[in-house]
């Protein structure tokens, strides 16, 4: 797994850290607090599920800072003339679908805002190549060549 990542994804990850264990966790132990107060845990639906909660925040912020701790911030190049981590890159499909797709690493990856990993088979193949290549890429329905038209350090309007 990459342990590379944009200042900006460094910087909300370490905001959902800070959030979690400061604001999200001291409202959920007061919880449990006043729950168990009341008497028998056994059959206190507040309690239970607060305590569950509770779990899953630690097992959050365990993750989050074993993470903070082998991040590094990459930078993008203001005119790469190569894929790189962090660069947006166009290319067009067989099919003639053109996409666009920033490269960036596991902590940020959002399909639906075109982030993918430089983890994955995509982004992968893409990586180090440069503008007019042909990538073949080996995906879960068979081979796809695709055909790199623009490689860029911020996202091209579309």
């Amino acid at each position: 797994m990459t342990n590379l990542i944009s200042a900006e994804g460094l910087k909300k990850l370490c905001d959902e850290y800070d959030y979690l264990w400061k604001v999200e966790r001291p409202k959920v132990v007061r919880g449990v607090a006043d729950a168990a107060a009341e008497g028998d845990r056994s059959e206190n639906a507040e309690y239970i599920y607060g305590k569950k909660r509770l779990r899953e925040i630690d097992r959050k912020l365990k993750h989050l800072g074993s993470r903070l701790k082998v991040l590094k911030v990459a930078t993008v190049p203001a005119n790469p003339r190569q894929a790189t981590f962090g660069c947006w890159i166009s290319y067009e499909e067989e099919s003639g679908e053109e996409r666009c797709y920033q490269l960036v690493g596991p902590d940020e990856i959002d399909v639906s805002i075109g982030r993918i990993s430089i983890d994955s088979p995509v982004g992968q193949a893409l990586m180090h190549k440069k503008v007019d290549d042909e990538v073949t890429v080996l995906k879960p329905g068979g081979e796809s060549t695709l055909y790199i038209t623009a490689i860029s350090a911020t996202r091209p309007l579309l």
